[in-house]
């Protein structure tokens, strides 16, 4: 039987089957970030300690836009904006404007083979280098063997704005150099210094890549809606509802730990246009990321 509690003195919800092994938190006051999730008794997602969150960025939702912005800076319609810098040593902007925020649940529903907690942000001021109001949803669906991320964001500007968007989950292997991804690419993104995009190159086209003692920090264009993540334990398909997406990989300093992020940009989209997507006054974008474990 799935149960929904929430903590109120850390602003944090758990939502437990235990019969069918599932476990999952989420930081109300992180971003609404998935902290933590168990299927079918396999840990994917946990705790990055001693990795703190604002280094981190853990299973936070990247917007209004993935990875950096180089110096902060960008045009949009004739004017250029300049954001606050949150990335001081490299002089970038990154991640976006919600990873910090506090959402409010909204919704809790509990059904026989499944629950859901829909939460929201309402952003109501214009912010630094930003100056759109806009109020994003997010839906988690838990079942004993799947778990979907609904995403829903509507501009309640009087204007459109440039966006992108990307979720930055943290996945454990119990070996990470013996897992793999399987995913379709043949075209990278060329990354350059201070980790801003620089250009696309086409590559051997991708169906397998061994991760080993790589250390990554890389970006793939997509030809495919679907990754599967191969582990000694367990597989676990990630899938997307949109098409035209990212890839990028990150091995943090934590071991048999990566970060698998889907993303609908790149870094510096917001100069580079790669990925960006326009959102016009009172429009809704809707997005859904899907992991199932094999």
């Amino acid at each position: 039987m799935f149960s929904i509690t929430q903590n109120k003195d850390l602003n944090f919800l758990a939502i437990e089957n235990p019969k069918k092994k599932l476990y999952a938190k989420i930081s109300l006051n992180d971003g609404a970030s998935l902290q933590s999730l168990t299927l079918k008794g396999h840990t994917l997602i946990e705790d990055l300690t001693p990795l703190k969150y604002n280094s981190s960025y853990a299973s936070s939702i990247l917007f209004p836009f993935a990875n950096r912005i180089k110096d902060g800076t960008y045009p949009f319609e004739d004017k250029v904006y300049q954001l606050e810098k949150n990335q001081e040593e490299e002089n970038n902007a990154i991640h976006g404007l919600v990873y910090n925020k506090t959402f409010q649940v909204i919704e809790k529903v509990i059904y026989k083979d499944f629950a859901s907690i829909k939460l929201e942000y309402n952003e109501t001021s214009n912010s630094i280098g930003f100056p759109y109001t806009y109020k994003i949803q997010l839906e988690y669906i838990f079942s004993d063997i799947d778990f979907s991320l609904n995403v829903s964001v509507k501009n309640t500007s009087s204007k459109a704005f440039p966006f992108t968007i990307g979720w930055h989950p943290y996945f454990l292997s119990d070996n990470l150099y013996n897992s793999s991804l399987n995913f379709i690419s043949s075209q990278k993104i060329i990354i350059g210094d201070r980790n801003i995009t620089t250009g696309i190159e086409n590559i051997e086209l991708i169906n397998t890549f061994e991760i080993k003692d790589k250390q990554l920090d890389d970006c793939w264009i997509l030809d495919s809606n679907n990754i599967t993540f191969i582990t000694p334990k367990y597989q676990l398909l990630i899938s997307s509802s949109v098409k035209n997406n990212f890839l990028q990989l990150y091995t943090p300093p934590k071991s048999n730990t990566i970060a698998i992020e889907p993303t609908t940009g790149v870094s510096d989209s917001f100069n580079n246009k790669i990925g960006l997507k326009v959102l016009n006054a009172n429009d809704i974008y809707n997005l859904t990321w899907n992991l199932k474990i094999k």
